[in-house]
């Protein structure tokens, strides 16, 4: 017990900040969907995650933008005026749609607003820095951002009811399209992390590396083109929707708890980021579940 205290003892102020509005979060989701949850059967069970899974992550993400300002103020271009004040702006939106998100209070505003926020952002910095700096992982962070914003277009046509079914095939595409390039992406690179393939590799303890790797590829891939065709969409969805988030739970979850025993407060964050950035996308492979029908959640 003793070697532990330090441990928690230097968590810095963002991790602190970071940690405490994913919980908070975790809590409100729960409480909203315990009526879904229980109401469920089977994969409706696992869809009703979907507003937790995409909640969650916008708080720790806002938390971020409100405690490591000075960081995040080199993203925002030169250009741009008032640029410290676009930092703070962007933490208080990522957690006024988190709160939207997760009780399902106004979503055809937060999602549409969510995912304008994340085409912004292709736009203006991970486009020009991919088409720039080239590479696997600038390009793998402009399918990310672009997935993320084609989830808030599905929540927010899912609000919407039959009017939002544009947003919601639009959303639906922009996923499909990420989830292929994820899935090939973990054939040519089996051993990173499952879910959104980026630099940080699977700790040598996780048993099966690479056939979880290949596993989580061919997942992607399927569903990629289950939701570009439009067949077995739901299934598509739920199926490696819960893949994720479970990828989510057995490896970024005791990664995230080993970085922040972690003294760097780089370090503590990196590992916060990767597992709100994987719970996020298993949202949004759900959301294009929950969107293919299920009228109860069009609220």
């Amino acid at each position: 017990m003793e070697s532990m205290i330090p441990a928690f003892l230097v968590l810095s102020r963002t991790a602190v900040a970071m940690c405490g509005a994913g919980v908070v979060l975790l809590v409100v989701s729960l409480w909203a969907a315990r009526g879904d949850i229980g109401r469920g059967r089977g994969g409706e069970k696992v869809l009703a995650l979907t507003y937790l899974c995409c909640a969650v992550p916008l708080a720790v993400f806002g938390a971020l933008h409100l405690s490591d300002e000075k960081s995040l103020l080199e993203l925002v271009p030169a250009y741009m005026p008032w640029r410290l004040f676009w930092v703070y702006f962007v933490g208080v939106g990522l957690i006024a749609a988190a709160l939207s998100i997760a009780t399902k209070i106004q979503v055809r505003w937060s999602g549409v607003g969510f995912g304008a926020m994340m085409f912004l952002f292709v736009a203006m910095l991970h486009l020009p820095g991919a088409i720039e700096a080239g590479g696997r992982i600038p390009w793998t962070i402009v399918f990310r951002e672009t997935s993320f914003g084609g989830g808030g277009l599905v929540l927010a046509g899912i609000a919407m009811g039959g009017r939002g079914r544009r947003l919601v095939l639009v959303g639906r595409v922009l996923i499909a399209i990420a989830a292929i390039v994820f899935g090939v992406l973990h054939f040519l690179h089996p051993l990173g992390l499952p879910g959104v393939p980026l630099e940080k590799q699977m700790p040598e303890w996780v048993p099966g590396r690479a056939l979880i790797d290949y596993v989580t590829g061919a997942g992607l891939v399927v569903a990629g083109v289950c939701f570009l065709l439009g067949r077995k969409v739901s299934v598509a969805a739920t199926y490696v929707g819960a893949w994720i988030v479970l990828m989510v739970v057995v490896i970024y979850v005791p990664v995230m708890i080993g970085a922040l025993g972690d003294g760097s407060s780089a370090v503590q964050v990196e590992g916060i980021n990767y597992f709100g950035d994987t719970l996020l996308f298993g949202g949004v492979i759900l959301s294009v579940g929950l969107g293919e029908g299920n009228p109860a959640d069009r609220t």
